[in-house]
């Protein structure tokens, strides 16, 4: 939980997961693929002081996230879409938005833990099912 909110809001993960069918496993691998290259793309351009670079990135993140159900995710991006925006308006680098990239990737590697955990509650068991242990 971060500022007290949950990560997932789990009728909204459940609704979608229903919804998608058994495309939503496939569909939960593309928004691991599209928010690694997304957190990547944000933190570029935060290194690089272009706001303009951080908009198109931190929008499909956000959208991505909410159809998910993981809001406070979805909320940290619309904050740094929002603060990149109005840098572009202004003609101004985003400094305002580090302390928000910053939590970005931390936010969205734990996020997307949760989710997968609960697409698959299997993943995290599934090494040690039907072995011996080896130490000894």
């Amino acid at each position: 939980m971060i500022g007290g909110d949950p990560l997932v809001n789990w009728t909204v993960f459940a609704q979608t997961r229903s919804e998608l069918g058994a495309n939503f496993v496939r569909i939960l691998g593309y928004f691991r693929e599209d928010g690694v290259k997304s957190v990547s793309q944000i933190e570029d351009a935060m290194r690089n002081q272009s706001a303009a670079a951080m908009v198109i990135p931190a929008h499909t993140l956000k959208g991505e996230s909410h159809q998910f159900g993981a809001d406070v995710l979805g909320d940290l991006a619309e904050e740094i879409e929002n603060i990149a925006r109005l840098c572009v308006e202004r003609q101004d680098t985003p400094s305002h938005a580090l302390e928000h990239v910053v939590k970005l990737r931390p936010l969205f590697e734990s996020t997307l833990q949760m989710l997968e955990r609960e697409a698959n509650p299997l993943v995290e068991r599934r090494p040690a099912f039907g072995r011996r242990s080896l130490a000894g």
